[in-house]
């Protein structure tokens, strides 16, 4: 296979690209068809061979985020459902597709299950997802070095740079944490409280507002606050013991002290793990996410959600005494085994920790914060650029619109969301592929498919909101871009369509390497195009290529192609609120 066929070329797909998955009955469809032709040309929609709609291209000329030529395909609300339809132009035809109402009920359960299979510290067993992904426990006590059971402080010297620079100006810690549990990360064995923070906030939120939009699909409202919990447990078990340096701050992540190679399943992880040094930032997101589950949990489980609301107290007043202990960079040391994940900029994690504060316990301080704050409305802070793990005041204005509080200027919140799910659908009408990722340089960031699903989660909200179906329009429209209507014609999502990714970077789901393991799971979202192309395999085979063409699924293309928690997450949400948006919104 060549480069090109493995990254999902334009030349190995259909010219007519369409979400693959399908569309959903009543709910306006749209396709794109890649061609040179000037003017207007005819298509068909057929069902089984047999047309049942016609109508005429509208050409777009050049779009130069895919480095194609294009027209768009509007077909409109479709009343009829089937498994056998397919659009026809210009002499091509697109992969089969469904139209149905239950269209995204299998895929919100299949990006839920994902996070199951990447629990650390717990047998998987073949009931969760088949024989081909159990998998002993891994990082217990009987693993490698102890595991996560036992965990030590990074020793001094571990966090010096050829330069001789410190990162960590001298800190390590005496006292050793039972850390098990929680999700590993993304393709390796690290675990990191501000990815999982942002994750598990999610995840909470399709329970406390998305099922409040919408009817969930059978079983996932247990399966949402189960694997929240899990990780929710894990967050707890992070934090700096009384009587320590920086006590009552979250470590900022447990990982290997080394890079290990591809295939490396959890349980045979060879490397030492150590607790690296605490952050104020780790610790903001550990307050957010706790008093978020104490509001989720507090029927359920009170005992818990008291728990949990007591922790988040304790860390946000350890987090007034330490506001600026900032996470390096850590990529620059020779034996970097994770993800660095650091912030130089802490205003949005400050806001969301207030947010979910005031919204657990009503505190008149936390509200006094919350509006201080730039990132609240008014502020010169744009919450909505970007929502991701480094950037969370967008996900924080969100929660504040939705759940109900005595915020003065609530209606004032609300309008900022509705506002913003304007400007991403103006966004999204001028792309002819029909999302509304479009960054103002032309270049895709690292995780496009990630932040391009936070933006349909705005969609998402301001539907809940008001109810308006042009913003349910939007979220199904967008939806298309990551299930194949794309300049690759590729299904970033392995198992739901025609051509969907299926070697994304793992050290467990590594088929690709050693045959004896499986593909990723179904339901797991590749990270997409990124124009930076930073891993020698995407550098070589897509680097400067237009940024939709910026993508090989390969193992090794970790830059491009790697699995996080914190991407599955709004794919939960969105694929959610779209299994239940053919019914009107409550």
């Amino acid at each position: 296979m060549t480069a090109a066929a493995a990254a999902g070329s334009s030349t190995s797909a259909p010219r007519v690209r369409a979400n693959q998955l399908g569309w959903l009955p009543g709910v306006p469809a749209h396709a794109t068809l890649v061609t040179d032709a000037v003017g207007p040309l005819p298509w068909s929609l057929m069902l089984d061979g047999r047309e049942v709609a016609r109508g005429l291209t509208t050409p777009r000329g050049h779009d130069a985020s895919a480095g194609l030529d294009v027209h768009t395909i509007d077909v409109g609300p479709i009343d009829l459902e089937g498994d056998g339809f397919a659009i026809a132009a210009d002499g091509a035809v697109s992969d089969p597709f469904a139209v149905r109402a239950d269209l995204y009920a299998g895929l919100a359960r299949d990006a839920l299950r994902f996070f199951h299979l990447q629990r650390s510290g717990v047998e998987i067993g073949p009931e969760v997802a088949g024989e081909a992904y159990a998998r002993p426990a891994g990082h217990v006590a009987g693993s490698p070095h102890g595991g996560d059971a036992d965990v030590p402080c990074l020793p001094a010297g571990h966090a010096v740079t050829g330069d001789g620079v410190d990162l960590y100006e001298g800190w390590t810690g005496s006292h050793r944490l039972d850390v098990t549990g929680g999700w590993y990360d993304a393709g390796d064995h690290g675990k990191y409280v501000v990815n999982g923070g942002i994750s598990v906030a999610q995840l909470l939120g399709a329970c406390e507002w998305v099922g409040g939009t919408v009817p969930l699909p059978d079983g996932m409202e247990r399966a949402l606050r189960d694997e929240a919990r899990w990780e929710l447990e894990w967050l707890l078990r992070m934090r700096v013991p009384s009587g320590a340096q920086y006590a009552g701050l979250a470590h900022h992540k447990v990982s290997d002290e080394r890079w290990t190679p591809i295939p490396t399943l959890p349980h045979e992880d060879p490397q030492p793990r150590y607790l690296h040094r605490p952050s104020t930032a780790a610790t903001l997101n550990l307050v957010a996410a706790a008093a978020q589950g104490a509001r989720v949990f507090a029927t359920e489980d009170p005992e818990f959600a008291a728990t949990l609301l007591e922790a988040a107290q304790a860390s946000y007043a350890a987090a007034l005494r330490h506001p600026d202990l900032l996470a390096p960079n850590t990529n620059v040391l020779a034996n970097a085994g994770s993800g660095p994940y650091d912030d130089t900029d802490l205003r949005d994690e400050w806001y969301w920790a207030a947010v979910e504060l005031y919204l657990a316990t009503g505190d008149e301080r936390r509200l006094e914060e919350l509006r201080a704050s730039d990132c609240h409305v008014g502020g010169p802070v744009d919450v909505f650029a970007d929502i991701d793990w480094q950037r969370v005041g967008g996900l924080a204005r969100l929660h504040l619109a939705l759940v109900p509080s005595g915020l003065p200027e609530a209606d004032a919140v609300r309008a900022s969301a509705t506002a913003a799910a304007d400007a991403i659908l103006a966004t999204q009408a001028g792309q002819p592929f029909g999302h509304p990722y479009a960054p103002h340089d032309g270049r895709y960031d690292w995780g496009s498919n990630g932040l391009l699903l936070n933006q349909l989660t705005v969609l998402g909200a301001a539907w809940s909101l008001t109810g308006e179906s042009r913003y349910r329009d939007g979220l199904a429209e967008g939806m298309d871009y990551v299930l194949g209507r794309n300049a690759l014609g590729v299904s970033y999502v392995t198992g739901h369509g025609a051509r969907s990714v299926h070697n994304q970077h793992s050290r467990w789901y590594a088929h690709q390497a050693d045959p004896r393991l499986p593909h990723p799971p179904r339901g797991a979202l590749s990270g997409g195009p990124n124009s930076a192309t930073p891993d020698p395999v995407s550098a070589a085979a897509v680097g400067g290529l237009p940024a939709q063409q910026c993508f090989i699924d390969d193992i090794g293309a970790w830059g491009v192609n790697e699995i996080t928690v914190n991407w599955n997450a709004p794919l939960v949400q969105v694929a959610a609120l779209l299994a239940g948006a053919v019914r009107p919104a409550r």
